[in-house]
């Protein structure tokens, strides 16, 4: 009788966690060896594969890429075809298998060796082939796969995947790898955004509302609504800013029933509105006003007015 579909996946879960936690048995010096070698070299990895085990090499290439280790992906069948020409003299090589047995990697292995390149295993069976022609073996064992006849690659690949990611942020640390490099690397999409997206990229396609602290309250009226933003700036004469009025400040100064005449920016104003500088990130903007509950930043630079940015430019730009 088949087990519950809750017990299959949790069972699934748990081996899946244990591949993980055992893999802290192997970060050794070979693991040490590795990290080096591949930040010494003066070309790229070249990591290649055969079955499930080329497609984590692909994620692994991926992960290296955009986080400031040039990395390429040999598939092995390919490469016993017309495809070894992708490894040249400066580049560290890395197979990667479970079984470290399989033909197309036998092929394989000796001509990596006549190259005279690093070579790095990354193995789940360190008396195979591969882990005994390699110069540094990476230990990817698990003790059983999750699937029920123990042959479908799942513990073995999730193990492979992790080991490549120990690598990656291990090379990240070693080349100082911060969030502006990783920007360059993600240019697009909402992460890319995220990371070199300023705000003076956005308040400057704004309009830009300012009156004086003497300007009537008719004239505050019509310079928000004009420009759209749903406030103002209050300036002086060298435009340094004084304060905002809101369409907000407006209400509640209405709500108040006092008599309107005479009323000037000065008396609505808030004088210390939040602002922000137009080389902020454009993400920092959006927590202010998540933190603040409000719409709209006021832009300066040494005191000087130079806009609003709004929450609506945010939503524009996808990043919330």
């Amino acid at each position: 009788m088949t087990a519950p579909i809750k017990q299959i996946a949790l069972r699934t879960i748990e081996l899946e966690s244990q591949s993980i936690s055992g893999l802290a048995q192997f970060i050794n010096s070979d693991f040490e060896k590795a990290i080096n070698a591949i930040a010494d070299n003066k070309g790229r990895l070249v990591i290649s594969g055969i079955g499930k085990s080329a497609v984590i090499a692909q994620k692994i290439v991926a992960t290296l890429n955009s986080t400031g280790t040039p990395s390429i992906f040999m598939h092995a069948a390919d490469a016993i075809h017309g495809d070894l020409g992708i490894v040249q003299q400066d580049d560290v090589v890395m197979i990667i298998s479970k079984s470290g047995e399989s033909p197309e990697i036998k092929v394989l292995v000796p001509l990596i060796k006549n190259f005279k390149n690093i070579l790095i295993g990354m193995i789940g069976n360190t008396d195979s082939y591969l882990a005994k022609q390699s110069d540094i073996v990476l230990n990817t064992t698990v003790e059983q796969e999750a699937c029920p006849n123990n042959l479908a690659p799942t513990t073995s690949t999730t193990a492979q995947l992790v080991m490549g990611d120990a690598l990656a942020v291990c090379l990240m640390e070693m080349k100082g790898f911060n969030s502006d490099d990783f920007a360059k690397f993600h240019p697009g999409g909402t992460l890319g955004k995220k990371l070199y997206l300023r705000v003076a990229d956005l308040y400057i396609k704004n309009e830009k509302p300012k009156l004086t602290k003497e300007r009537s309250l008719k004239e505050v009226i019509v310079e928000i609504s004009s420009k759209r933003l749903g406030a103002t700036a209050v300036v002086d004469n060298d435009n340094n800013l004084l304060g905002v009025i809101t369409d907000g400040d407006l209400r509640r100064m209405l709500e108040k029933n006092i008599s309107l005449n005479g009323v000037i920016a000065a008396d609505i104003m808030t004088a210390t509105p939040k602002t922000i500088g137009p080389e902020e990130l454009a993400v920092g903007a959006l927590d202010t006003m998540r933190k603040r509950s409000i719409t709209q930043l006021v832009v300066v630079e040494k005191g000087k007015y130079l806009g609003f940015i709004h929450l609506h430019d945010l939503i524009r730009e996808g990043l919330i």
